[in-house]
């Protein structure tokens, strides 16, 4: 591929522009960041995520694309990591799926749903049912209340805050310009300058379908938990997961408020979050809190992630909603394929939307 003499501009220094950034340099070209938080300030909402990659999990309230669009990504991530030049936190050990006795229908809606993703592709592992001997095999320091379960064999997460650095280094190494304390619009560009917008929340300006889901997680040091892989327990207003990382840290979230609202962690929010950790493996009690943590997930209407072209030169890329680091591998290599190569075979197989006109996306 001839690459460009002009650098290849790109707004935001998040999850998806800073990956853009990387996979654009492995492809030979020239990139600038400019990013409108300082270097100290993280304010994208990759920085606080679980960063788990389960769809066969998601696929249970998500489409059935998305769920494709994690398993071509799982396997992306395997490759992306290695070439990155500081270690990450990667892990493929399952996801442990746990109810309480009283929530045996949500049990049932939620195993009835992923059998409906493999009946759409049998080439995903199938989940394994759990009696209590099949928990204490697996994690024996959950609680003895919780008598069922599943086990989703090939699911995984990896240490958001990790892969964010790593990939800022990679980038530097690369050569890249990034400009910290930045903030540009579209309109500062002109119509001949290749310009990815990867803002999220902040392309709103530009994209005015692009709305704020407020989302709230804890993070713990615990090392009284022996917990070692994603967790999640099902309840019919309160699910939650439980993402431990290296170092005795676990992430702990579930809360979804469709609001745009940054201020801290309601006191209910950490409650029902704490309780829920607690329920699982009593040892959370002595856990240290050592943050709670707010982000915005940029999402559209269809909660789908979408490439939009809005000049000749001029992409969008939002809309990756709690899926981020589950599809962003996806998305940023069906972007570069349509933007950069003139190609939507990606696009078409993994049906992610791409916008070709401003009028197409004004829903």
């Amino acid at each position: 591929m001839n690459t460009r003499a002009a650098p290849i501009s790109i707004l935001g220094a998040g999850l998806t522009g800073l990956l853009l950034a990387h996979q654009l340099g492995v492809r030979g070209h020239r990139v600038r960041i400019y990013e409108a938080a300082s270097e100290n300030k993280p304010l994208a909402a990759a920085h606080v995520a679980a960063a788990m990659l389960a769809p066969l999990a998601e696929s249970a309230i998500s489409h059935f694309r998305i769920t494709q669009m994690g398993m071509y990504s799982m396997q992306r991530w395997t490759e992306i990591i290695l070439q990155l030049a500081a270690p990450v936190f990667f892990q493929k050990t399952g996801t442990l799926v746990l109810w309480h006795p009283q929530d045996q229908a949500e049990a049932k809606r939620f195993c009835s749903q992923l059998n409906q993703t493999l009946q759409q592709d049998p080439s995903i592992a199938p989940y394994q049912k759990l009696n209590r001997a099949g928990i204490d095999a697996l994690e024996p320091s959950v609680s003895s209340k919780l008598l069922e379960g599943l086990y989703l064999p090939h699911e995984g997460q990896l240490d958001n805050r990790q892969l964010l650095a790593a990939l800022l280094q990679s980038v530097l190494a690369q050569g890249h310009e990034l400009l910290w304390a930045s903030s540009k619009d579209l309109a500062d560009f002109s119509d001949s300058e290749w310009v990815f917008d990867c803002r999220g929340i902040g392309a709103k300006t530009n994209w005015p379908a692009v709305r704020g889901v407020r989302g709230e997680v804890l993070r713990l040091f615990a090392p009284e938990v022996s917990l070692s892989r994603p967790t999640r327990l099902l309840h019919p207003k309160y699910p939650i997961y439980i993402a431990p990382k290296e170092n005795y840290q676990f992430v702990i979230g579930a809360t979804e408020i469709e609001s745009e609202d940054l201020s801290p962690m309601s006191l209910r929010s950490s409650m029902e979050l704490m309780s829920a950790a607690y329920t699982i493996d009593s040892a959370f009690a002595e856990a240290r809190i050592l943050e709670s943590a707010v982000g915005l997930r940029p999402t559209l209407s269809h909660h789908d992630p979408a490439i939009r072209q809005i000049s000749e030169h001029h992409y969008q890329i939002n809309g990756l909603y709690r899926h981020g680091f589950l599809i962003a591998p996806s998305v940023i290599d069906a972007a570069i394929e349509w933007a950069i190569e003139g190609k939507t075979e990606l696009a078409k197989q993994y049906q992610i939307r791409i916008y070709e006109d401003y009028a197409s996306v004004s829903q």
